[in-house]
Protein backbone atom coordinates (compact mmCIF):
# COMPACT_ATOMS: atom_id res chain seq x y z
CA UNK A 1 0.00 0.00 0.00
CA UNK A 2 1.15 3.26 -0.95
CA UNK A 3 2.19 5.62 1.92
CA UNK A 4 0.04 8.39 2.16
CA UNK A 5 -1.02 11.55 3.12
CA UNK A 6 -4.36 13.30 2.58
CA UNK A 7 -6.05 16.73 2.71
CA UNK A 8 -6.92 19.91 0.67
CA UNK A 9 -4.26 22.18 2.55
CA UNK A 10 -1.56 19.63 1.32
CA UNK A 11 -2.00 20.59 -2.11
CA UNK A 12 -0.75 23.72 -1.94
CA UNK A 13 1.48 22.99 0.81
CA UNK A 14 3.62 20.60 -1.89
CA UNK A 15 3.62 23.55 -4.49
CA UNK A 16 4.73 26.42 -1.99
CA UNK A 17 7.65 27.14 -0.06
CA UNK A 18 6.12 27.82 3.28
CA UNK A 19 8.39 31.32 4.77
CA UNK A 20 7.88 29.70 8.38
CA UNK A 21 9.74 26.82 7.47
CA UNK A 22 7.13 24.10 8.67
CA UNK A 23 3.32 23.82 8.28
CA UNK A 24 0.95 23.19 11.26
CA UNK A 25 -2.87 21.99 11.50
CA UNK A 26 -3.22 20.47 8.31
CA UNK A 27 -6.41 17.70 8.23
CA UNK A 28 -5.38 14.49 7.07
CA UNK A 29 -6.65 10.52 6.14
CA UNK A 30 -5.24 7.80 4.61
CA UNK A 31 -6.75 6.53 1.22
CA UNK A 32 -6.55 2.87 -0.21
CA UNK A 33 -4.07 1.74 -2.60
CA UNK A 34 -3.24 2.79 -5.97
CA UNK A 35 -5.37 0.73 -8.46
CA UNK A 36 -3.80 -1.33 -10.43
CA UNK A 37 -2.97 -0.94 -14.25
CA UNK A 38 -5.14 -3.60 -16.42
CA UNK A 39 -3.47 -5.10 -18.42
CA UNK A 40 -2.90 -4.29 -22.20
CA UNK A 41 -5.42 -1.46 -21.59
CA UNK A 42 -4.70 2.45 -22.30
CA UNK A 43 -6.92 5.67 -21.03
CA UNK A 44 -9.63 5.92 -23.09
CA UNK A 45 -9.26 9.12 -25.23
CA UNK A 46 -5.26 9.08 -24.98
CA UNK A 47 -2.97 8.63 -27.79
CA UNK A 48 0.63 9.20 -26.34
CA UNK A 49 2.59 6.66 -26.43
CA UNK A 50 5.03 6.17 -23.66
CA UNK A 51 6.92 4.21 -21.33
CA UNK A 52 5.07 6.18 -17.97
CA UNK A 53 4.08 3.80 -15.67
CA UNK A 54 0.37 3.91 -14.10
CA UNK A 55 1.54 5.69 -11.12
CA UNK A 56 3.64 8.34 -13.03
CA UNK A 57 0.72 9.30 -15.02
CA UNK A 58 -1.63 9.79 -12.53
CA UNK A 59 1.08 11.97 -10.79
CA UNK A 60 1.02 14.43 -13.99
CA UNK A 61 -2.52 14.66 -13.48
CA UNK A 62 -2.28 15.79 -10.20
CA UNK A 63 0.72 17.89 -11.18
CA UNK A 64 -1.56 19.33 -14.03
CA UNK A 65 -4.72 19.51 -12.09
CA UNK A 66 -6.67 17.46 -14.19
CA UNK A 67 -9.34 14.61 -13.52
CA UNK A 68 -8.54 11.08 -15.45
CA UNK A 69 -11.63 8.84 -15.11
CA UNK A 70 -9.93 6.28 -17.12
CA UNK A 71 -6.49 7.03 -14.35
CA UNK A 72 -8.71 6.73 -11.21
CA UNK A 73 -8.06 10.35 -10.27
CA UNK A 74 -11.09 12.72 -9.46
CA UNK A 75 -11.63 15.76 -7.57
CA UNK A 76 -12.14 13.71 -4.53
CA UNK A 77 -8.25 12.53 -4.95
CA UNK A 78 -6.63 14.78 -6.99
CA UNK A 79 -4.76 16.20 -3.84
CA UNK A 80 -3.17 12.41 -2.88
CA UNK A 81 0.38 12.65 -2.23
CA UNK A 82 2.82 9.89 -1.69
CA UNK A 83 5.79 10.47 0.27
CA UNK A 84 9.11 9.33 -1.25
CA UNK A 85 11.61 9.80 1.91
CA UNK A 86 11.90 12.15 4.79
CA UNK A 87 14.70 14.24 4.56
CA UNK A 88 15.25 15.68 7.66
CA UNK A 89 13.54 16.03 11.45
CA UNK A 90 13.22 18.79 13.99
CA UNK A 91 11.45 19.08 17.62
CA UNK A 92 9.35 22.55 18.37
CA UNK A 93 7.68 22.66 21.81
CA UNK A 94 7.50 18.96 21.67
CA UNK A 95 5.77 18.52 18.37
CA UNK A 96 7.90 16.18 16.09
CA UNK A 97 8.30 17.76 12.31
CA UNK A 98 9.73 15.93 9.56
CA UNK A 99 10.88 17.10 5.44
CA UNK A 100 8.90 15.40 3.27
CA UNK A 101 10.43 14.52 -0.32
CA UNK A 102 7.17 14.13 -2.28
CA UNK A 103 7.37 11.24 -5.33
CA UNK A 104 6.61 13.23 -8.18
CA UNK A 105 7.95 15.99 -7.08
CA UNK A 106 11.44 18.17 -6.91
CA UNK A 107 13.52 18.25 -3.97
CA UNK A 108 12.08 22.46 -4.02
CA UNK A 109 8.99 20.99 -3.28
CA UNK A 110 9.90 19.11 -0.06
CA UNK A 111 8.13 20.72 2.52
CA UNK A 112 7.76 20.22 6.46
CA UNK A 113 4.74 18.48 7.96
CA UNK A 114 3.54 17.31 11.34
CA UNK A 115 3.63 14.09 12.80
CA UNK A 116 0.10 13.40 12.78
CA UNK A 117 -0.08 14.64 9.16
CA UNK A 118 1.92 11.72 7.88
CA UNK A 119 0.72 8.08 7.61
CA UNK A 120 3.71 6.71 6.29
CA UNK A 121 4.67 4.40 9.40
CA UNK A 122 6.90 1.91 7.60
CA UNK A 123 8.76 5.13 5.95
CA UNK A 124 8.99 6.89 9.64
CA UNK A 125 9.99 3.72 11.29
CA UNK A 126 12.50 3.22 8.74
CA UNK A 127 13.76 6.76 9.17
CA UNK A 128 14.38 6.48 13.02
CA UNK A 129 15.87 3.35 12.94
CA UNK A 130 18.38 4.61 10.06
CA UNK A 131 18.65 7.96 12.77
CA UNK A 132 19.74 5.89 15.85
CA UNK A 133 21.78 3.59 14.12
CA UNK A 134 23.70 6.55 12.50
CA UNK A 135 23.79 8.54 15.91
CA UNK A 136 25.72 4.94 17.84
CA UNK A 137 28.26 5.03 15.30
CA UNK A 138 29.09 8.89 15.67
CA UNK A 139 29.17 7.92 19.77
CA UNK A 140 26.05 10.24 20.19
CA UNK A 141 22.85 9.47 21.93
CA UNK A 142 20.35 6.98 20.32
CA UNK A 143 17.86 9.58 21.16
CA UNK A 144 17.08 12.29 18.05
CA UNK A 145 18.14 16.02 19.05
CA UNK A 146 15.62 18.15 18.45
CA UNK A 147 17.18 19.71 15.74
CA UNK A 148 19.68 17.37 12.91
CA UNK A 149 22.63 18.84 11.79
CA UNK A 150 22.90 19.18 7.92
CA UNK A 151 25.70 16.40 7.61
CA UNK A 152 22.99 14.10 9.83
CA UNK A 153 20.39 14.83 7.91
CA UNK A 154 22.08 14.65 4.18
CA UNK A 155 23.42 10.85 5.46
CA UNK A 156 19.42 10.40 6.05
CA UNK A 157 18.66 11.49 2.17
CA UNK A 158 21.49 9.52 1.00
CA UNK A 159 20.61 6.41 3.17
CA UNK A 160 16.85 6.82 1.57
CA UNK A 161 18.36 7.37 -1.71
CA UNK A 162 20.35 4.03 -1.10
CA UNK A 163 17.55 1.89 0.04
CA UNK A 164 14.91 2.88 -2.48
CA UNK A 165 18.24 1.77 -5.36
CA UNK A 166 18.63 -1.38 -3.32
CA UNK A 167 15.07 -1.88 -3.56
CA UNK A 168 14.49 -1.52 -7.81
CA UNK A 169 17.73 -3.73 -8.00
CA UNK A 170 15.97 -6.23 -6.01
CA UNK A 171 12.94 -6.01 -8.15
CA UNK A 172 15.03 -6.14 -11.20
CA UNK A 173 17.05 -9.65 -9.79
CA UNK A 174 13.83 -11.13 -9.17
CA UNK A 175 12.31 -9.90 -12.74
CA UNK A 176 15.29 -11.84 -14.12
CA UNK A 177 15.49 -15.24 -12.25
CA UNK A 178 13.93 -18.08 -13.99
CA UNK A 179 14.16 -20.27 -9.99
CA UNK A 180 11.57 -20.43 -7.26
CA UNK A 181 13.75 -18.75 -4.76
CA UNK A 182 13.43 -15.15 -3.90
CA UNK A 183 16.15 -13.07 -3.87
CA UNK A 184 16.08 -10.22 -1.38
CA UNK A 185 18.99 -7.19 -1.13
CA UNK A 186 20.05 -5.66 2.12
CA UNK A 187 22.68 -3.06 3.32
CA UNK A 188 22.81 -1.80 6.82
CA UNK A 189 26.64 -0.80 7.06
CA UNK A 190 27.38 1.77 4.25
CA UNK A 191 26.14 3.71 1.24
CA UNK A 192 27.15 1.14 -1.25
CA UNK A 193 24.58 0.44 -3.71
CA UNK A 194 24.02 -2.22 -6.36
CA UNK A 195 27.16 -3.08 -8.16
CA UNK A 196 27.23 -1.13 -11.59
CA UNK A 197 28.87 -4.05 -13.98
CA UNK A 198 26.78 -7.04 -12.62
CA UNK A 199 23.77 -8.66 -15.40
CA UNK A 200 22.24 -11.58 -13.91
CA UNK A 201 21.70 -14.71 -15.80
CA UNK A 202 20.15 -17.88 -14.75
CA UNK A 203 22.72 -20.01 -16.87
CA UNK A 204 25.54 -20.44 -18.28
CA UNK A 205 26.33 -17.70 -21.54
CA UNK A 206 28.56 -19.37 -23.73
CA UNK A 207 31.91 -17.33 -25.11
CA UNK A 208 33.14 -16.96 -28.41
CA UNK A 209 33.97 -19.64 -30.44
CA UNK A 210 32.13 -22.53 -27.16
CA UNK A 211 29.28 -24.75 -28.36
CA UNK A 212 27.49 -27.15 -26.45
CA UNK A 213 26.52 -30.25 -27.90
CA UNK A 214 23.04 -31.70 -26.82
CA UNK A 215 22.51 -34.91 -25.84
CA UNK A 216 21.04 -37.10 -28.22
CA UNK A 217 19.39 -39.83 -26.02
CA UNK A 218 17.65 -40.38 -22.42
CA UNK A 219 16.51 -43.03 -20.26
CA UNK A 220 13.63 -44.73 -20.95
CA UNK A 221 12.99 -45.86 -16.99
CA UNK A 222 9.30 -45.51 -15.28
CA UNK A 223 10.79 -45.19 -12.00
CA UNK A 224 14.55 -43.65 -12.20
CA UNK A 225 14.93 -44.20 -8.10
CA UNK A 226 13.18 -47.35 -7.62
CA UNK A 227 13.12 -49.06 -10.98
CA UNK A 228 16.17 -47.48 -13.33
CA UNK A 229 15.99 -49.02 -16.66
CA UNK A 230 19.96 -49.66 -17.61
CA UNK A 231 20.94 -47.71 -14.60
CA UNK A 232 18.76 -44.45 -15.82
CA UNK A 233 21.28 -41.55 -16.89
CA UNK A 234 24.11 -42.05 -14.57
CA UNK A 235 24.20 -45.83 -14.94
CA UNK A 236 24.51 -45.47 -18.91
CA UNK A 237 27.47 -43.10 -18.29
CA UNK A 238 28.74 -46.07 -15.91
CA UNK A 239 27.67 -43.97 -12.75
CA UNK A 240 26.07 -44.47 -9.30
CA UNK A 241 22.93 -42.40 -9.26
CA UNK A 242 23.81 -39.52 -6.90
CA UNK A 243 20.21 -38.54 -4.80
CA UNK A 244 18.03 -40.09 -2.55
CA UNK A 245 14.18 -39.67 -2.11
CA UNK A 246 14.58 -36.02 -0.53
CA UNK A 247 16.39 -34.95 -3.40
CA UNK A 248 19.88 -34.93 -1.05
CA UNK A 249 23.56 -35.75 -2.58
CA UNK A 250 24.46 -39.12 -1.46
CA UNK A 251 27.57 -38.93 -3.67
CA UNK A 252 31.42 -38.42 -2.21
CA UNK A 253 32.64 -35.26 -3.02
CA UNK A 254 34.27 -35.59 -6.91
CA UNK A 255 32.08 -38.24 -8.14
CA UNK A 256 30.39 -36.80 -11.18
CA UNK A 257 26.35 -36.31 -11.08
CA UNK A 258 24.58 -37.28 -14.11
CA UNK A 259 20.90 -36.06 -13.57
CA UNK A 260 18.09 -36.80 -16.30
CA UNK A 261 17.80 -34.53 -19.52
CA UNK A 262 15.50 -33.57 -21.72
CA UNK A 263 15.22 -36.53 -24.03
CA UNK A 264 14.41 -38.86 -20.80
CA UNK A 265 10.90 -40.09 -20.57
CA UNK A 266 10.84 -39.06 -16.74
CA UNK A 267 8.77 -36.26 -15.64
CA UNK A 268 9.66 -32.97 -14.00
CA UNK A 269 9.46 -34.95 -10.50
CA UNK A 270 11.69 -37.19 -11.31
CA UNK A 271 14.04 -37.69 -8.36
CA UNK A 272 16.56 -37.44 -11.01
CA UNK A 273 16.06 -34.07 -11.41
CA UNK A 274 17.71 -31.77 -8.66
CA UNK A 275 20.16 -29.12 -10.05
CA UNK A 276 18.30 -28.15 -13.10
CA UNK A 277 15.26 -27.06 -11.09
CA UNK A 278 17.34 -24.10 -10.05
CA UNK A 279 17.65 -22.50 -6.28
CA UNK A 280 14.83 -23.43 -4.34
CA UNK A 281 15.44 -21.50 -1.34
CA UNK A 282 15.03 -17.98 -0.41
CA UNK A 283 18.06 -15.94 -0.04
CA UNK A 284 19.60 -12.65 0.50
CA UNK A 285 22.53 -10.94 -0.76
CA UNK A 286 23.69 -8.29 1.97
CA UNK A 287 26.62 -6.32 3.29
CA UNK A 288 29.11 -7.68 5.06
CA UNK A 289 30.30 -5.62 8.22
CA UNK A 290 34.11 -6.83 8.16
CA UNK A 291 35.24 -5.86 5.00
CA UNK A 292 34.58 -8.53 2.92
CA UNK A 293 31.79 -6.70 0.05
CA UNK A 294 28.92 -8.51 -0.29
CA UNK A 295 27.38 -12.11 0.94
CA UNK A 296 24.66 -14.47 0.51
CA UNK A 297 22.93 -16.15 3.44
CA UNK A 298 20.08 -17.74 3.36
CA UNK A 299 16.36 -17.19 4.45
CA UNK A 300 15.44 -20.95 5.38
CA UNK A 301 16.86 -23.74 6.88
CA UNK A 302 18.77 -26.08 4.68
CA UNK A 303 19.15 -29.76 5.24
CA UNK A 304 22.30 -31.52 4.88
CA UNK A 305 23.76 -32.46 1.48
CA UNK A 306 20.35 -30.31 -0.45
CA UNK A 307 21.47 -28.75 -3.60
CA UNK A 308 21.54 -25.21 -3.01
CA UNK A 309 22.89 -22.86 -6.19
CA UNK A 310 24.91 -23.25 -9.11
CA UNK A 311 28.18 -21.40 -10.51
CA UNK A 312 26.83 -19.82 -12.85
CA UNK A 313 28.82 -17.25 -15.80
CA UNK A 314 30.37 -16.90 -18.67
CA UNK A 315 32.10 -20.08 -20.41
CA UNK A 316 35.41 -18.71 -21.66
CA UNK A 317 38.71 -20.81 -22.99
CA UNK A 318 42.20 -21.29 -21.17
CA UNK A 319 43.33 -18.69 -22.69
CA UNK A 320 41.04 -15.96 -22.43
CA UNK A 321 41.11 -16.67 -18.32
CA UNK A 322 44.82 -16.34 -18.08
CA UNK A 323 44.45 -12.63 -20.05
CA UNK A 324 41.41 -11.51 -17.61
CA UNK A 325 43.11 -13.14 -14.62
CA UNK A 326 45.78 -11.12 -14.51
CA UNK A 327 43.54 -8.08 -14.62
CA UNK A 328 41.25 -9.77 -11.52
CA UNK A 329 44.78 -10.76 -9.39
CA UNK A 330 45.55 -6.91 -9.61
CA UNK A 331 42.63 -6.03 -8.39
CA UNK A 332 42.56 -8.17 -5.82
CA UNK A 333 39.33 -10.56 -6.31
CA UNK A 334 38.55 -12.99 -9.30
CA UNK A 335 35.21 -15.07 -10.45
CA UNK A 336 36.98 -17.15 -12.80
CA UNK A 337 36.24 -21.07 -11.73
CA UNK A 338 38.55 -23.65 -14.36
CA UNK A 339 36.27 -26.69 -15.62
CA UNK A 340 38.94 -28.88 -14.73
CA UNK A 341 37.27 -32.32 -14.73
CA UNK A 342 39.15 -34.03 -17.20
CA UNK A 343 41.45 -31.22 -18.74
CA UNK A 344 41.46 -27.13 -18.13
CA UNK A 345 39.89 -26.24 -21.12
CA UNK A 346 37.28 -24.17 -20.46
CA UNK A 347 36.81 -21.44 -17.52
CA UNK A 348 33.33 -19.74 -16.11
CA UNK A 349 33.50 -16.22 -15.16
CA UNK A 350 31.09 -14.69 -12.82
CA UNK A 351 32.68 -11.32 -13.06
CA UNK A 352 30.56 -9.87 -15.23
CA UNK A 353 27.91 -12.29 -16.05
CA UNK A 354 26.60 -14.55 -13.28
CA UNK A 355 23.88 -15.30 -10.55
CA UNK A 356 23.43 -15.10 -6.86
CA UNK A 357 26.96 -16.94 -6.99
CA UNK A 358 28.95 -14.20 -7.85
CA UNK A 359 28.42 -12.53 -4.40
CA UNK A 360 29.43 -15.93 -2.19
CA UNK A 361 32.51 -15.50 -0.06
CA UNK A 362 35.28 -17.78 0.90
CA UNK A 363 35.86 -19.58 4.19
CA UNK A 364 38.35 -21.66 5.37
CA UNK A 365 35.95 -23.86 6.66
CA UNK A 366 32.77 -23.59 4.24
CA UNK A 367 28.79 -24.74 4.49
CA UNK A 368 29.09 -25.57 1.06
CA UNK A 369 30.42 -28.17 -1.77
CA UNK A 370 31.30 -28.45 -5.18
CA UNK A 371 29.85 -30.96 -7.46
CA UNK A 372 30.34 -31.48 -11.60
CA UNK A 373 27.22 -31.97 -12.73
CA UNK A 374 25.88 -33.26 -16.11
CA UNK A 375 22.40 -32.75 -17.69
CA UNK A 376 22.01 -32.23 -21.18
CA UNK A 377 25.30 -31.49 -21.83
CA UNK A 378 27.70 -34.62 -21.75
CA UNK A 379 30.91 -33.27 -22.94
CA UNK A 380 33.27 -33.93 -19.70
CA UNK A 381 35.07 -30.50 -20.33
CA UNK A 382 31.98 -28.44 -19.50
CA UNK A 383 30.74 -29.44 -16.37
CA UNK A 384 27.69 -27.59 -14.48
CA UNK A 385 29.27 -26.62 -11.09
CA UNK A 386 26.67 -26.96 -8.19
CA UNK A 387 26.63 -26.27 -4.46
CA UNK A 388 25.38 -28.39 -2.09
CA UNK A 389 25.78 -28.29 2.00
CA UNK A 390 27.87 -29.77 3.65
CA UNK A 391 25.77 -29.98 6.89
CA UNK A 392 22.65 -28.78 8.12
CA UNK A 393 22.41 -24.18 7.65
CA UNK A 394 20.48 -22.57 9.63
CA UNK A 395 18.07 -19.69 8.23
CA UNK A 396 20.33 -16.50 8.40
CA UNK A 397 23.71 -18.02 8.25
CA UNK A 398 25.95 -17.41 5.53
CA UNK A 399 26.52 -19.29 2.37
CA UNK A 400 29.96 -19.98 1.77
CA UNK A 401 32.46 -21.92 0.10
CA UNK A 402 36.18 -22.87 -0.53
CA UNK A 403 37.90 -20.74 -3.35
CA UNK A 404 40.87 -23.07 -3.41
CA UNK A 405 38.71 -26.41 -2.06
CA UNK A 406 40.92 -29.62 -2.63
CA UNK A 407 38.95 -33.17 -2.93
CA UNK A 408 40.50 -35.87 -0.95
CA UNK A 409 41.46 -38.45 -2.86
CA UNK A 410 39.97 -40.89 -2.27
CA UNK A 411 39.92 -43.37 -6.09
CA UNK A 412 41.11 -42.12 -9.34
CA UNK A 413 37.98 -40.53 -9.83
CA UNK A 414 37.89 -37.81 -7.48
CA UNK A 415 41.38 -36.78 -7.98
CA UNK A 416 39.62 -35.22 -11.32
CA UNK A 417 37.63 -32.69 -9.56
CA UNK A 418 40.08 -30.67 -7.70
CA UNK A 419 38.86 -27.26 -7.26
CA UNK A 420 40.93 -24.42 -8.21
CA UNK A 421 38.65 -21.49 -8.29
CA UNK A 422 40.96 -18.70 -7.07
CA UNK A 423 43.57 -19.81 -9.33
CA UNK A 424 42.04 -20.04 -12.28
CA UNK A 425 43.63 -18.55 -15.29
CA UNK A 426 46.58 -17.94 -13.40
CA UNK A 427 49.81 -19.96 -14.32
CA UNK A 428 53.08 -19.84 -12.36
CA UNK A 429 53.86 -20.38 -8.94
CA UNK A 430 51.73 -18.63 -6.08
CA UNK A 431 54.63 -17.15 -4.84
CA UNK A 432 54.90 -14.78 -7.52
CA UNK A 433 50.91 -13.66 -7.12
CA UNK A 434 49.90 -11.04 -4.79
CA UNK A 435 49.02 -12.70 -1.78
CA UNK A 436 45.14 -11.45 -0.87
CA UNK A 437 44.55 -11.87 2.56
CA UNK A 438 41.89 -13.79 4.04
CA UNK A 439 39.11 -12.81 6.28
CA UNK A 440 36.75 -15.74 6.86
CA UNK A 441 37.73 -15.85 10.72
CA UNK A 442 36.98 -19.45 11.22
CA UNK A 443 39.44 -21.47 13.25
CA UNK A 444 40.90 -23.05 10.40
CA UNK A 445 41.50 -20.03 8.50
CA UNK A 446 44.62 -20.30 6.25
CA UNK A 447 45.15 -16.37 6.60
CA UNK A 448 45.15 -15.57 3.02
CA UNK A 449 42.73 -16.94 0.03
CA UNK A 450 45.48 -18.11 -2.32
Amino acid sequence: MAENLKGEAVAAATRARWQAGWAGGVASRTRGPRRPRPPGREPEGCSVCCKSSWNQLQDLCRLAKLSCPALGISKRNLYDFEVEYLCDYKKIREQEYYLVKWRGYPDSESTWEPRQNLKCVRILKQFHKDLERELLRRHHRSKPPRHLDPSLANYLVQKAKQRRALRRWEQELNAKRSHLGRITVENEVDLDGPPRAFVYINEYRVGEGITLNQVAVGCECQDCLWAPAGGCCPGASLHKFAYNDQGQVRLRAGLPIYECNSRCRCGYDCPNRVVQKGIRYDLCIFRTDDGRGWGVRTLEKIRKNSFVMEYVGEIITSEEAERRGQIYDRQGATYLFDLDYVEDVYTVDAAYYGNISHFVNHSCDPNLQVYNVFIDNLDERLPRIAFFATRTIRAGEELTFDYNMQVDPVDMESTRMDSNFGLAGLPGSPKKRVRIECKCGTESCRKYLF
